[in-house]
Parts: C-alpha cells; sequence; structure tokens
C-alpha cells in the first residue's frame, strides 16, 4: 500500500496513531473508500464524500451502533465505527472470506434476532439518507402509511421531476398506494437495515456475515428481506429459511416481495434512471 496524504492526516488526527500505508478500494457508489494500515497494527477503511450532506457520515455512523445494539444478543455482525467526523467515516476493516451456506444460515439467525429487537414506532428519530438521497423518517402509526408517504410517494414524486417515470408509469405506482392499507399486515416495527442490498452484505473470512452501510430506520421486516432478493444474494434460500425458523414470517409475505420492492426501485430509478421507473410500475401493476 501506499500512502495518501490527505486521508493519513485527517484519520491520524482522528485516531490519534499513525497511518503506515493507505490504499484505494474500487466499488463505491456513493463515497470514496481507503484502506488504512496504521502503526499499532490496526486495519481499517475510511470513507470520505467531498460536500456531503451536513450530518451525512454522523447519521451513517448512528445507524451502524443501533444496529451493533443487537449482535452481543446474537444480531447481526457490524463493522465497528472508530471515528466519524463531518469529513470523515472510520470503521474497523472486515476481511473479506467466502460466501457459504452454514454462514448463510447464520445470517438469517442474526437478521432475525436484530428485527426482533424492534422500535416505539415505525421510521426514526431524524431523518436519514438512502444513497446521497435524504430519506424521511418522520414517524407514523400505520406502516401502510408510513411506507406511502415517508417511501413510495416521495420517491415516485422525485423520478417525475427527474424524468425517471412516464406520467402513465406513476399513475400505476400511486394506484398501488391506494390498496396498501388493504395489501400490508401489520407487525410491529422491526430494527431495519433499510438498505440491504447484496452490495451491502459482507462475507467475511472469520465465517461470519457483516452488513455495512446501513439507512436505518424502524420498519416493516419485509423490506429488508425484499431487498435481499431484489439483486440476489448467495445462498438467499438458505438465508430465508434460517430466518423464518427463527421467527415465523406471516403468511403470504413471499408474494409481498414485490411490493417492497417498489420503494427501492424508485429510489434506484431517482438515482441511475434506466428501466428502474417502469420496473416500478411493473411490479405495481401486479398488485391491482
Amino acid at each position: 500500500m501506499t500512502r495518501q496524504p490527505w486521508v493519513a492526516a485527517r484519520a491520524e488526527e482522528l485516531l490519534g496513531s499513525s497511518v503506515v500505508a493507505t490504499a484505494p478500494i474500487a466499488g463505491g457508489d456513493v463515497s470514496t473508500a481507503t484502506k488504512l494500515r496504521l502503526s499499532d497494527g490496526t486495519t481499517a477503511i475510511v470513507k470520505t464524500l467531498p460536500h456531503s450532506p451536513e450530518h451525512f457520515f454522523e447519521t451513517e455512523a448512528a445507524g451502524l451502533a443501533w444496529l451493533a445494539a443487537t449482535t452481543d444478543a446474537g444480531g447481526v455482525h457490524v463493522p465497528e465505527v472508530l471515528a466519524v467526523d463531518p469529513e470523515c467515516l472510520i470503521l474497523r476493516w472486515v476481511e473479506p472470506g467466502k460466501n457459504g451456506v452454514e454462514a448463510a444460515a447464520s445470517f438469517g439467525r442474526a437478521l432475525a434476532v436484530t428485527h426482533a429487537a424492534g422500535a416505539p414506532s415505525y421510521g426514526a428519530e431524524a431523518d436519514g439518507f438512502i444513497g446521497r438521497l435524504p430519506l424521511p423518517n418522520r414517524t407514523a402509526p400505520t406502516w401502510a402509511e408510513f411506507y406511502a408517504v415517508r417511501r413510495v410517494l416521495p420517491y415516485l414524486k422525485l423520478a417525475r421531476d427527474r424524468g425517471a417515470i412516464t406520467d402513465g408509469q406513476a399513475a400505476v405506482v400511486e394506484a398501488l398506494v391506494g390498496r396498501l392499507t388493504d395489501l400490508l399486515p401489520e407487525e410491529p416495527p422491526a430494527r431495519l437495515h433499510g438498505d440491504l442490498w447484496n452490495g451491502n452484505v459482507l462475507w467475511g473470512q472469520d465465517g461470519h456475515v457483516w452488513v455495512i452501510d446501513p439507512a436505518a430506520y424502524a420498519g416493516h421486516r419485509e423490506v429488508d428481506l425484499a431487498m435481499l432478493a431484489m439483486f440476489g444474494l448467495p445462498h438467499l434460500p438458505r438465508v430465508l429459511e434460517a430466518y423464518d425458523e427463527a421467527t415465523p414470517l406471516a403468511d403470504g409475505w413471499e408474494d409481498r416481495i414485490g411490493l417492497h420492492q417498489v420503494f427501492p426501485l424508485l429510489v434506484h430509478a431517482c438515482l441511475f434512471g434506466g428501466g428502474y421507473g417502469a420496473r416500478a410500475a411493473e411490479t405495481a401493476a401486479r398488485y391491482l
């Protein structure tokens, strides 16, 4: 590894330990990631984002801590936050390993524990972020209302404003919103990762499955499961089987996977355009 001066200096200031070497990490869609090797033997990752929104990294750190509070009870594994400030977030490095069936089953059980830790109400104390987009989290009394007014409708409007969904496609999604009360079963609020797609699941060399980059809030647990299914995950059937064994899912949950994918599809339409707006409308139409 070489040494990147600005990143190294910031890390040294926050951690109080010399940085021996740094190396860029490819693959981040939002932040720039850099691997650090410190003089005390610690390996870490620092995430930076020029002109990041206010509280961007602090919100991510708070979400990681909220999820990590369940780990000792058997919940998901989350990288340790070593330091955070408005300009960067530094996490303890997790050495990647191979995916496996046993780790997948453990992950399913751990996710069930984290979800079951719950929260007082749907939403969160403060708004957050999903990718670079704001994530409204003001509480609502029911999941159907929260999913409609905090998840689907804000991103439907933004997708229309950005030309990422046609008026006809948007009308289909709006029609679905009117049916959410009938389609979504009520459950106690679950402690969600909130952006649990394959890219935010890390198979560790230690045999554990780690989750990163949360958009954490309290919501319906089927949202995290729907996100896992949206882009695929190694051994996903075993993850879901183990989850259901640990905390049985409500009847018909598999039929609602697409219903809970409408929100992340709209987010992707806002961020990336492409065919995500059409895909959101096609998915919504299955429930009309």
